[in-house]
C-alpha cells in the first residue's frame, strides 16, 4: 500500500508554476491575476479563499477579492460578474461556491465569460470537457487525474466507480476519465443516492473516487484487494472537548490495507484543487497574452 501524497505533489506544481511566472515577469510580460467573487460570510469559505490567495502569493501570481455581503443582490452577483468579464486586467476568476440560497447559482455560472472560467463550471466548458475538446477543466477531477498520472497508476481499461454525481466532482471526473485519453480510457460507473448495489459495485472498481460528503461511507468490506482508492470527502466535526478533526469518506484505517494506492484526508486531493486552479489561471493569462 502505498500513500499518494498529494501535498506533495502540489508543492511541485506550484513552485513549477512559480518558475514559469517568473519567466513570464522577466520578458515584460505582466504575471497572472486571479479574482475571487465571494458572497457572505460562510467560514469554510472564507477559509478556502484565504488558501487561494495564500497559494497566489507564492507563485507570483496577482489576486483580487471581491466580497459582497451575504443579503447581495442577484443583480448585484451579476454586476460583479459582468465588471470581472469587462476587466482586461483579470486574467481568470472563481465564484467561490456555495452560494446564498436567494442566488441562482446555476444563472451566475452561465453568465461568466467562459474564456475566465478557470473552475471549468460554465456550460461551455462542460461541453467541450465531454467531447473531449480543450479547455478549463474543474480543478477537483483535474488534481485526481494529475495525482493518478504522476504515480504512474495505469487507466487504460481499467474499472473506475464514482461515488457522488455533482457537478464540481463526480459528475466531471467520470467524463474525463471516460476520455480516449491518459489518464482515462476507463470503464466508468457512477453510483449516486438512488443506487440500490452499492457494495457489489465498489468491490469491482480497480479505481474507486468518493465524493458523497458522508464521512466514512465506504469501509473495508466495499473495496476489493489491491483497488486504488481516492478519497475526495471532507467533513470537520468538533469533539467533546472542543477539538476540530476532519474525516473523509473512506474509513482510512479499514480500508488503505487493503488498497494500492489511497489518498489520505487531509493531504490527498486538497491541496491539488488549489494547484489545478493556479495552472488554469496561468493557463488562461498566456491565452489573453497571445490575443
Amino acid at each position: 500500500m502505498q500513500i499518494i501524497d498529494g501535498k506533495y505533489v502540489a508543492a511541485e506544481l506550484r513552485q513549477k508554476i512559480a518558475a514559469e511566472v517568473l519567466a513570464m515577469t522577466e520578458v515584460g510580460e505582466r504575471p497572472p491575476h486571479l479574482a475571487v467573487l465571494l458572497v457572505g460570510d460562510n467560514p469554510a469559505s472564507e477559509a478556502y479563499v484565504r488558501l487561494k490567495r495564500k497559494a497566489c502569493e507564492e507563485c507570483g501570481i496577482e489576486s483580487t477579492l471581491i466580497h459582497l455581503s451575504a443579503d447581495a443582490t442577484q443583480g448585484q452577483v451579476l454586476a460583479a460578474v459582468n465588471n470581472l468579464n469587462a476587466d482586461d486586467a483579470i486574467d481568470g476568476y472563481i465564484v467561490q461556491l456555495p452560494l446564498p440560497d436567494h442566488i441562482d447559482e446555476q444563472w451566475v455560472i452561465e453568465n461568466i465569460d467562459p474564456s475566465k472560467d478557470i473552475d471549468g463550471f460554465h456550460p461551455m466548458n462542460v461541453g467541450k470537457m465531454s467531447i473531449g475538446l480543450p479547455g478549463f477543466r474543474p480543478a477537483t477531477p483535474q488534481g485526481i487525474l494529475m495525482l493518478l498520472e504522476y504515480y504512474n497508476i495505469a487507466t487504460r481499461g481499467k474499472h473506475c466507480v464514482v461515488i457522488g454525481r455533482s457537478n464540481i466532482v463526480g459528475k466531471p471526473v467520470a467524463s474525463m476519465l471516460l476520455q480516449k485519453a491518459l489518464p482515462g480510457n476507463c470503464t466508468v460507473t457512477v453510483c449516486h443516492s438512488a443506487t440500490q448495489n452499492l457494495q457489489e459495485l465498489t468491490r469491482l472498481a480497480d479505481i474507486l473516487i468518493v465524493a458523497a460528503g458522508k464521512p466514512a461511507i465506504v469501509t473495508a468490506s466495499m473495496v476489493k484487494p489491491g483497488a486504488v482508492v481516492i478519497d475526495v470527502g471532507i467533513t470537520r466535526w468538533q469533539d467533546e472537548e472542543g477539538k476540530w478533526h476532519v474525516q473523509g469518506d473512506v474509513d482510512f484505517a479499514g480500508v488503505a490495507p487493503k488498497s494500492s494506492y489511497i489518498t489520505p484526508v487531509p493531504g490527498g486531493v486538497g491541496p491539488m484543487t488549489i494547484a489545478s486552479l493556479l495552472k488554469n489561471t496561468l493557463r488562461a493569462s498566456r491565452r489573453r497574452n497571445k490575443e
